[in-house]
């Protein structure tokens, strides 16, 4: 009934619709394995993409030849850039987006490209022999046979939903959970543990007064995340969103279920989420705080439901509703559904190696939630790579690795199985120590020619690479050879209360001024802007970060360099960590757990100072 497939992905998240298009576009015959075939790329959570930190992946994810991007383009109904006060490095895109069209988008989209096959069913068992993943076996029975399998189980894998005292198994509200799976690597040698997220109450929009709340409207220009030429909104096209806040009274409702609550209770073993706390938990760790923001997102073009960001809880649904009742603009709410916080197994990524191939088990990839992430473009990322280098092994191709110095997808694996992460891992800008070379508006010109080099990334994506380079350095030229006189400036430097020229500079030194941008520039100077001729408004930008934050990058670079050499003292395959006593305990057994493939990768492990790193260099010269 089954051919042997390349590649067999498991989980039709947000990881396994990246690992399975990815894989199919590379050539590879794939077998996309789901419990539910209406549930495809479903946004469990909020209805968004993006974000801080999170922006730059999707770009990645697009440049490299993903389909995140272009889905989230086609189904956006609002779109902002955040961080736009700071600096290019923090320049973050987000994207509010319509969760069915979503969903939609991304099945229309597979099941538009060839080789993927499609079966609808759980993986409860791997079939394994000699050390190597063989193939699956479904509920139903069916042994289905392939080269490579990626699990991107979610949080399915023996999911547990929890509403104050009522717990009930499940991967996502009204869809069970997966069994079979964990127990099995669990006994193939895998350690496992848990973690826990949780989702806010959806609310019906037309008992909500949004006249007590702030609006937030989208951006007057509209980027997106992909570097093809799609059709986007119109600016005025777009939804908008709200903002409102909790209070005091609103927290001391909430604190009346306290005694309910399966996290405070214990029930819930697992740890959740740093950095998008429940609301409980907030108010717990935040007693300071007389007020928390919420966020009020629609769930699409055609639809009146509400998510309410910010208000994830597990507490009983009557604490839950109460509390809402006394946010401004709520007094009326209906419910669609209430919160719910989930507890699942991941693994601890510290077990993978840098490809995400497992070490145990020859040719089993994981990528998403069940590595210990949190986000969809953090899963989505994963399966991409993990989708990538399997296509690749089945093939007997060299892998494909990002560097810290590459992507933030490259930062975000670095740090998974180096540091490993006992809660449910979130990217920041903060994590990435080259921020300036991986910013949001590069990603194409960074990533693209990788992604055409392997066979991902279209002819189409390079030529636009090459076009758009052509142009930032057609523009570069002229401002370098464009010379400014002190009247051409004198209006410009008056309005930015900066100094007047003294002598004639080239257009380039004057664009180096603070407050100076390159569009009010050659508004200025109509002589300059005749000599750019019409140039897009991106080209512009481009442009201007490029010279404007030229040292930055510069230094940035060196840095890389410098880092290179450690990153190309390879560590040999089977040394023994046991005969070097001279460091410390930790840094030993960390050592010999991860088997760090080069010295720059285990000078970033946990535990692992600069010390340990230099006895290492003097056993490995000996």
């Amino acid at each position: 009934m089954f051919p042997e497939y390349d590649v067999i992905v498991v989980g039709a998240g947000h990881a396994g619709c990246e690992a399975a298009a990815a894989a199919a576009n590379m050539g590879s015959k794939v077998l996309l394995i789901t419990m539910n075939m209406q549930t495809i790329a479903q946004m469990s959570c909020n209805p968004a993409m993006g974000g801080i930190a999170k922006g730059q992946i999707v770009r990645e994810i697009d440049a490299l030849g993903g389909y995140s991007g272009i889905v989230s383009d086609k189904s956006m109904i609002q779109f902002r850039m955040l961080n736009k006060s700071k600096g290019p490095g923090m320049w973050s895109p987000r994207s509010q987006n319509d969760r069915m069209l979503f969903a939609a988008t991304w099945r229309e989209m597979l099941e538009n490209t060839p080789n993927v096959d499609f079966w609808q069913d759980m993986v409860k068992g791997l079939i394994v022999s000699r050390g190597t993943i063989k193939g699956v076996v479904t509920g139903m029975g069916q042994e289905i046979m392939g080269k490579c399998v990626v699990l991107t189980n979610g949080t399915f894998l023996n999911g547990v939903i929890h509403i104050g005292e009522k717990q009930f198994g499940g991967g996502r509200i009204g869809e069970k959970g997966a069994t079979g799976i964990t127990e099995q690597l669990v006994e193939l040698g895998f350690e496992t543990a848990r973690l826990k997220t949780g989702t806010p109450p959806r609310v019906d929009g037309r008992s909500l007064d949004y006249t007590k709340m702030e609006v937030q409207d989208g951006d007057e220009e509209v980027v997106g995340f992909s570097y093809l030429p799609i059709e986007r909104i119109k600016p005025k096209q777009q939804r908008c969103c709200w903002i409102t806040y909790t209070s005091p009274e609103v927290h001391e409702i909430l604190k009346t279920g306290f005694e309910h609550s399966p996290m405070y209770q214990g029930r819930i073993k697992g740890s959740g989420p740093r950095y998008c706390p429940s609301i409980e938990d907030k108010i717990s760790r935040f007693a300071d705080r007389d007020r928390h923001q919420l966020f009020v997102e629609p769930e699409g073009w055609n639809t009146v439901e509400i998510y309410v960001n910010g208000f994830s809880t597990s507490l009983p649904e009557d604490v839950q509703y109460n509390a809402l009742k006394m946010v401004p603009g709520f007094e009326n709410v209906k419910f669609f559904r209430p919160g719910y916080a989930i507890e699942y197994d991941y693994f601890p990524p510290t077990q993978l190696k840098f490809t995400l191939e497992t070490k145990l088990i020859n040719n089993l990839f994981f990528a998403g939630q069940i590595n210990g992430t949190t986000g969809y473009e953090e899963a989505a990322c994963q399966g991409l790579m993990a989708g990538i280098n399997a296509a690749r092994l089945a093939k007997e191709q060299e892998p494909v690795v990002l560097k810290r110095s590459d992507a933030y997808i490259g930062v975000l694996i670095d740090d998974l199985i180096n540091k490993g992460t006992d809660e449910p891992y979130r990217m920041f800008t903060s994590r990435a120590e080259y921020r300036t070379l991986l910013r949001q508006d590069n990603a194409d010109m960074r990533l693209t020619p990788l992604g055409h080099s392997i066979g991902l990334a279209s002819d189409e994506r390079l030529q636009l690479i090459n076009e758009k380079q052509a142009r930032v350095a057609k523009v570069k030229s002229t401002l370098a050879e464009f010379s400014v006189d002190k009247e051409m400036a004198r209006q410009i430097l008056e309005d930015n209360n900066s100094a007047q020229l003294t002598e004639r500079i080239r257009a380039i030194k004057l664009l180096l001024r603070p407050g100076i941008g390159i569009k009010e520039m050659m508004e200025a100077i109509p002589d300059l802007k005749a000599a750019v001729g019409d140039i897009d408004a991106l080209t512009l930008e481009q442009v201007e970060i490029q010279v404007k934050y030229d040292v930055y990058i510069e230094k940035e670079r060196e840095l890389v360099q410098k880092m290179s050499s450690l990153e190309d003292l390879m560590i040999p395959e089977r040394f023994n960590y046991d005969k070097l006593s001279a460091i410390s305990n930790e840094a030993r057994q960390k050592l010999a757990k991860i088997k760090p493939r080069t010295l720059g990768q285990a000078s970033r492990i946990s535990g692992v100072n600069p010390s340990d790193v230099q006895i290492l260099m003097v056993y490995m010269g000996r």
